[in-house]
């Protein structure tokens, strides 16, 4: 059950109150829904909860005001006299996603009206879902958005069967930037410091440029909301079983009506994960720290926000090896050029069982520092401005006898800058212009491994946006230019004559003998990117909406310059610099119901993709794969045609006369081709895509209990059931991919909300996911594919996913 409902916006009707204690009572709807209700203040800036009996109190700096959803229809708006108001509302659902407005194309508008498919997750859904790491938790909330995962802490985002540099991730509105082409590199954000959450699926590059080709996943950070010049903030904390995971998260702040500031650490830790086949997985465990501070003036003409953010994670890096005959795992300890993975030592149950790490593992770090700045003009027009500084440096040291040296160390530096002008309204037209991009610089540092070159990368891009909105009918459209350049030195690399390992010449050095692993290179990519859309609303429960955008991606850096071995995802890459951008075409058509008992949204969709860039594995004469550093794969880029259609469907539905029963129901299905004339009708072997998720089908029950208790007054029970069919359009090309089984998953929850005192509450959720134990393997998982036999004596080849998990997760909000 969505467990957030805000109400804002409705204004002209209640006149202007300054610095005033509000009261104010809510009317028109059954009781037990008050707890779904919140009220805040035009900047959105406080949000009061409405007691048991539909009462508030505000502290207002300018407004109370309320938002005509299209599923919120307010009969009446009294104010009864300057410290009191009365809101009657008629037509209630508490489905947080009819309420939340979107971020999306730089408006803040309802997302009914919005022909973009968009799936809005409040902080408290994210607080409330039990997960490995914070995509996964996303993943659980969202039909359409997947994960591509190594591990349990690893996990890249895919919308629509695309992933990678086809997903931008957005962190308060900054471009997330650390080396995400890398298979196992995820993503670098602090899961207990999430606000509020957008997932833009199809083509957004008209707003964002490169990069969105597929979608978006928008993070907001927390944000105070109480303002009374006390201290305030949250502490959550949560144990998983299977893998030993500890996470302890604590945020706190202080706010009155202009300033405040928010500090927040947390500090994650877990050991390998287990299943009933592969027992302790060696080297899935991590350790995770995070540090943020943000500080912030607000006025009634607007705001700016200071943020710092660290994050500084130590991950195992799982291969895969094992005993041919026991299927214990086994761990490498002579380098490379000596390793015989089939001779390698079994590792021990101490080891398997230790929350120390191997000493082969990856080291990331990534620090942001931006500032954020909004205001209106007295002409009513908008301006808003943002720049961010944010370092990755990434670390993965695979040398076990000189446990010192990264293989691979690199460090890219990030400058980001976004520039936005709203127009005043003219007549039923909001129009926009804006400008956004980067400048980054990458270079690899001590290494041994140089998968790419060092290089600098610069990136601009202006568009403009206009919304029209008249009756029934919401219209909005814009269009985008893009230019990209790269830019690269030849690249030597020499050998070191003690270690035998290889280095970067730099500084003028001696380049006799060295071998240039990267030409120099200096590229340019141009693109124009475009959305056209529309919404109708049918009546005030039915809305149909259609839209049509084309997307641009620039080639990245490792699909154009690689030529090196990546030691964490034991790949050597061979990139392509002759390529060119990709463009896609998407067409979305979609109908949402809103009723005060059903709540349902179906789409369809449809991408075209010209110039798509895939891997596809290097293989000899005779169609053996080859192994340019023993032990690890080789891949090389190439480019063809790509197409991706599907669907997706969720309701959720109260019945009336089930007081406190929730249905809910998801599915998502989606099929990727190659449609290159050279893989037509090839089915397996090369026409179907790699990494394209199976049909996902999640159904669930819910009961709330109401007690009658002054401190617990309600206990939910949540029973859900998650199918992943089997796929059989798998890129089985040189055995790239094989087919993977369905499978059935069984997950419970158990929780209540504590009341404290009047802004002190402790919320308990006990859980269990995959309570059956199921061995399962997902096509979307890396570790499916880490095997170096070919006939085992279980009949189970790769690693399986976790087995089942039993926690509690606990949040104390004060």
């Amino acid at each position: 059950m969505k467990l957030i409902f805000v109400v804002m916006a409705l204004l002209g009707t209640c006149e202007s109150y300054s610095q005033k204690l509000i009261h104010g009572k809510i009317t028109g709807i059954a009781q037990n829904k008050y707890e779904y209700l919140r009220v805040s203040d035009r900047q959105q800036s406080q949000l009061e909860k409405v007691n048991a009996e539909g009462e508030f109190n505000f502290y207002s700096k300018g407004s109370i005001f309320y938002l005509l959803e299209k599923n919120v229809k307010i009969d009446s708006f009294i104010v009864k006299n300057e410290k009191f108001i009365v809101v009657n509302i008629r037509n209630y659902t508490n489905q947080l996603d009819n309420i939340i407005v979107s971020n999306h194309l730089q408006n803040q508008r309802n997302i009914w009206a919005n022909p973009v498919a968009i799936t809005a997750v409040s902080a408290k859904q994210v607080e409330n879902t039990i997960s490995s790491n914070l995509i996964d938790g996303l993943v659980k909330n969202t039909p359409g958005l997947n994960a591509v995962k190594t591990g349990p802490n690893i996990s890249k985002p895919f919308i629509r069967g695309l992933g990678y540099n086809r997903v931008l991730t957005l962190f308060d509105g900054i471009r997330q930037e650390g080396q995400q082409w890398g298979d196992e590199h995820g993503i670098e954000l602090d899961p207990y410091n999430i606000g509020n959450t957008e997932v833009i699926k199809g083509p957004a590059s008209m707003i964002y440029g490169s990069d969105a080709e597929a979608g978006v996943v928008s993070l907001r950070s927390l944000q105070p909301q109480v303002i009374d010049g006390k201290i305030h903030g949250q502490w959550i904390s949560e144990y998983q079983n299977n893998n030993g995971l500890y996470g302890n998260g604590v945020s706190i702040y202080k706010r009155n009506v202009h300033w405040y500031w928010l500090g927040a650490r947390s500090y994650r830790i877990a050991k390998n994960y287990q299943n009933k086949i592969d027992g302790s997985v060696y080297n899935t465990g991590f350790k995770e720290l995070n540090l943020s501070f943000k500080t912030s003036y607000q006025s009634k003409y607007g705001f700016s926000n200071l943020n710092f953010t660290l994050y500084n994670d130590l991950q195992g890096i799982p291969d895969g090896s094992r005993d041919s005959l026991t299927r214990k795992f086994t761990k490498q300890i002579y380098e490379s050029d000596e390793d015989n993975i089939k001779d390698r030592p079994i590792v021990s149950n101490r080891e398997l069982n230790s929350y120390r790490l191997s000493p082969l593992h990856q080291h990331i770090q990534h620090y942001r520092i931006y500032s954020d700045n909004e205001y209106s003009l007295k002409n009513g027009a908008k301006v808003s401005g943002l720049v961010a500084f944010q370092q990755n440096i990434r670390r993965e040291y695979n040398h076990p006898t000189m446990l010192e040296q990264a293989g691979m160390y690199v460090k890219l530096n990030t400058l980001n800058f976004t520039g936005k002008y709203q127009f005043s309204p003219m007549g039923k037209f909001t129009n926009t212009i804006g400008v956004n991009g980067m400048y980054q610089s990458n270079r690899n540092e001590n290494a041994t491994d140089f998968p790419i070159p060092d290089y600098k990368l610069g990136d601009v891009g202006i568009y403009a946006f206009s919304n029209f909105e008249s009756g029934k009918w919401t219209i909005s459209g814009g269009v985008r230019l893009d230019q990209r350049w790269i830019g690269s030195k030849d690249f030597y690399i020499g050998t070191n004559d003690v270690t035998g390992f290889e280095y970067a010449i730099r500084n003028n050095q001696d380049t006799m003998g060295a071998n240039l692993q990267f030409p120099a290179l200096h590229l340019q990519y141009s693109g124009m990117s475009a959305s056209l859309g529309v919404t109708y609303e049918v009546n005030e429960n039915i809305h149909l909406k259609g839209n049509i955008a084309k997307g641009y991606r620039a080639p990245n850096i490792t699909e154009i310059a690689s030529n090196g071995l990546d030691p964490g995802a034991h790949i050597y890459y061979i990139g392509n610099r002759n390529f060119v951008p990709e463009f896609n075409i998407q067409e979305d058509v979609g109908v949402s119901l809103n009723y005060s008992d059903l709540n349902a949204n179906f789409s369809v969709f449809n991408n075209h993709i010209s110039h798509y860039i895939s891997l596809m594995q290097l293989t000899d004469a005779n169609g053996n794969p080859v192994q340019l550093v023993p032990g690890n794969w080789t891949y090389q880029y190439q480019q063809s045609a790509a197409r991706l259609y599907g669907l997706e469907s969720n309701f959720q539905y109260l019945p009336k006369y089930l007081n406190g029963i929730v249905v809910e129901s998801s599915i998502a299905i989606v099929y990727g081709n190659n449609t290159s004339a050279k893989y037509k009708n090839a089915g397996i072997n090369g026409e179907y895509l790699a990494y394209i998720p199976p049909i996902k089908w999640v159904s669930g029950i819910e009961k709330v209990f109401q007690l009658k208790s002054q401190h617990l007054n309600k206990l939910k029970l949540k029973l859900e059931y998650e199918f992943n069919g089997k796929q059989s359009r798998y890129f089985g090309l040189y055995d790239t991919e094989t087919a993977t089984p369905g499978y059935s998953l069984l997950n419970a929850i158990l929780g209540c909300t504590i009341q404290l005192r009047e802004k002190q509450t402790i919320d308990v959720n006990v859980f269990a996911d995959n309570i059956l134990d199921k061995a399962f393997q997902s096509n979307l998982s890396r570790l499916k594919y880490f095997e170096y036999y070919n006939s085992s004596p279980n009949g189970h080849y790769g690693i399986y996913g976790m087995g089942r998990n039993v926690g509690v997760k606990v949040g104390v909000h004060f």
